[in-house]
């Protein structure tokens, strides 16, 4: 389990040549590396790696990194804008292409697209630009028709000439589960109108497209958690399914990376806020079921966020190729894996499960008629007889497909009556889960506030412990003073009785003579 670091190796074919199969290859390149990010775009194109933008220190990226995947070397280039455009001169504008993270890159003819994204520089809707491969040059695109709102972690998917984009972050952080579609041709949006439940509002999830017709999603962020659930997109009917896939289980996350070789559907990466995901994990598009091709140590590079993935074939060999990605560090590391084939004898089923499990109950029916059919062929041999018992079979068969389709509208009803109270039911958990946070954050608001004034009373305490011995001596003291100013009285009152008497003294003697000289 994990990855190798495949040293010595100077091409492609001498590194496939010494690994494995399902096993991650750090691969050692040549050339200056381009900086650790994530949430950057990435696509291949003629044996070239191209890496188009990402965040790095919350600071965006607008830098075009290109890896040689023959000769395992790094380089960048320099694109400037195009200003002499000749070709859809009507959609082109001149404005710089500005450092971006949370975009889709997708490779449209001799071009790489574009698409939404987070940036500096505000815009109302979705922006969409051009490199040209042949001049290295971009170009920003002006779109028209229903465009949509900007936007960023949404996924996009190339389909012929169109590109479905769904979900994603806008740049009020308000998610979204809209669908939209932009003819590459003419440059023009529309708002695809689905039916049924679509997936729960999201960002940071993958996409893929099953034989032009069927689009999968998987997993994603909302802000108070991520998701691990499967959906079909049917393009023809535009009907939303959930699958119920099996297998291995799959973790939820979101910000992870993913891509498909034949009918398996890889995903590497993402995490739930609270660790990366270690597995790479296996969808077998063909029967919906999960496999863990490979694992990884916990605080590996490939268990991180915003990473890219991407796939191609190098003389022969399907590879897939992994690139940066944040784990608490920004990763510029490059990993090779090579998955292992698939049997070409294994039978695809590019249906809905629905769809699948009609189809073969009918045909289950038909088989069981059929051989009450030849039996009933041995025992009247009689054309006519047979005719007869024949239609009466076929109207049988009839009948039953009837019943079957009645019992699947039944058991169709009940499923979207137990979707939709599951998305009741989860978009009430979230709201929960909202006001949860909030009353934490509150708690932890009126716990600090608590703890605060805890401590402004232990300190005035410790203020007033001084200023109560002070206020008890002060009490003795002013016992002391009023014991003081009584003994003050005592002398007072002493001292006015000695000089009454005094005082009487002289009067008497004044008194006794006065009476002598009368006489």
């Amino acid at each position: 389990m994990g990855d190798k670091d495949v040293n010595g190796s100077s091409t492609i074919n001498e590194l496939l040549s010494m690994v494995s199969y399902d096993q991650w290859v750090l691969v050692n390149p040549s050339g200056v590396r381009p900086s650790g990010r994530y949430k950057h775009a990435a696509e291949v194109v003629e044996d070239k790696l191209y890496v188009i933008g990402g965040s790095r220190n919350g600071r965006y990226l607008a830098d075009v990194q290109v890896f040689d995947i023959r000769s395992l070397e790094w380089s960048n280039i320099s694109a400037n804008m195009d200003t002499k455009s000749t070709k859809s001169d009507s959609f082109v504008s001149d404005q710089a292409f500005p450092a971006s993270a949370g975009h889709s890159l997708v490779k449209w003819e001799n071009k790489l697209v574009v698409v939404a994204g987070h940036s500096k520089e505000s815009s109302d809707t979705v922006r969409v630009w051009l490199l040209d491969l042949e001049t290295n040059s971009w170009s920003a695109v002006d779109t028209s028709g229903k465009v949509p709102k900007a936007r960023g972690g949404q996924s996009v998917t190339l389909v012929g000439s169109r590109l479905i984009m769904f979900g994603g972050e806008d740049n009020s952080r308000r998610l979204l589960n809209d669908l939209n579609i932009l003819n590459l041709k003419t440059m023009t949006w529309d708002l695809a109108e689905t039916k049924k439940a679509a997936p729960a509002p999201r960002f940071d999830h993958t996409a893929a497209m099953l034989g032009n017709q069927y689009l999968l999603t998987f997993g994603g962020s909302s802000y108070s958690t991520c998701f691990n659930d499967l959906h079909i997109l049917d393009l023809q009917t535009m009907e939303w399914s959930q699958l119920e896939s099996q297998g291995a289980y799959v973790t939820p996350r979101g910000g992870h990376a993913s891509t498909i070789i034949d009918e398996k559907w890889y995903i590497v990466g993402g995490g739930d806020n609270r660790s990366g995901a270690i597995e790479t994990v296996v969808l077998n598009t063909s029967k919906f079921v999960w496999s863990v091709a490979t694992s990884v140590m916990e605080r590996h590079p490939l268990a991180s966020e915003g990473l890219a993935l991407c796939s191609t074939i190098v003389d022969g060999e399907k590879i897939l190729m992994a690139f940066g990605g944040y784990n608490g560090k920004y990763s510029n590391e490059l990993f090779v894996m090579k998955p292992k084939p698939i049997n070409s004898l294994q039978p695809r089923l590019l249906q809905s499960p629905a769809a699948a499990a009609v189809s073969a109950s009918v045909t289950a029916a038909y088989a069981v008629n059929t051989a009450a059919d030849k039996s009933i062929e041995i025992k009247h041999p009689d054309e006519s007889n047979m005719r007869g018992v024949q239609f009466e079979k076929t109207l049988n068969i009839e009948i039953k497909i009837d019943a079957l389709n009645a019992e699947k509208k039944i058991l169709v009803s009940r499923i979207e009556d137990a979707r939709d109270e599951k998305l009741r039911l989860k978009y009430n958990l979230e709201e929960m889960n909202n006001s949860y946070d909030e009353l934490v954050k509150e708690l932890q608001s009126v716990r600090g506030q608590l703890a605060a004034e805890s401590a402004r009373c232990t300190k005035l305490e410790a203020q007033i412990a001084p200023a109560k011995k002070r206020l008890e001596s002060l009490s003795s003291l002013e016992q002391e003073l009023e014991a003081l100013r009584r003994e003050k009285s005592q002398v007072e009152e002493e001292i006015a009785v000695a000089q009454r008497q005094r005082s009487g003294g002289i009067w008497q003697w004044l008194t006794g003579a006065e009476n002598n000289l009368e006489e």
